[in-house]
């Protein structure tokens, strides 16, 4: 019980901390940060919007109502799939990927001082792969954006 009231606690704080600073820095929050980021890893800095949904565990019409707002700022814009019409596609934009830049490094340092610096080397180990662990049994995709699925 103490180790499920623990996790508990840090998945309901790290979030917040963590968009918190976004907020303050970059006008972002932590969803709109993790889809600039998850287009930025894809080729071209493009998916799917059905793959990106997939990713960012949100609905897709969710994700729809983000990246309207993500392109009313130039961040990211949307289009059909050109290999298959019915799809559309979710890019970056050159605009959306300075800001990104300008963003990681405040996010880095509060992860790094929420998360990594709190940790010794093999306690981030066992953390690892004690999330990799979770995830693995509650199924689902890979949260790699390059992944096949």
């Amino acid at each position: 019980m103490e180790t499920w009231r623990a996790l508990h606690l840090m998945l309901d704080r790290l979030p917040v901390a963590l968009g918190d600073q976004l907020q303050s820095d970059s006008g972002l929050s932590l969803v709109e940060y993790y889809v600039l980021a998850m287009l930025s890893d894809a080729p071209e800095h493009t998916l799917r919007m059905s793959r990106l949904a997939s990713l960012a565990n949100a609905e897709l019409s969710r994700l729809s109502h983000l990246m309207a707002r993500l392109e009313k700022r130039g961040l990211v814009r949307r289009a059909p799939d050109p290999s298959d019409g019915r799809f559309t596609n979710a890019m970056l934009t050159d605009v959306g990927y300075a800001y990104l830049v300008r963003a990681a490094p405040g996010h880095v340092a509060s992860v790094r001082r929420f998360v990594l610096d709190t940790l010794a080397p093999d306690a981030q180990h066992a953390l690892r792969s004690a999330a990799r662990a979770i995830t693995d049994a509650l199924g689902g995709e890979s949260c790699e954006p390059s992944a096949t699925c």
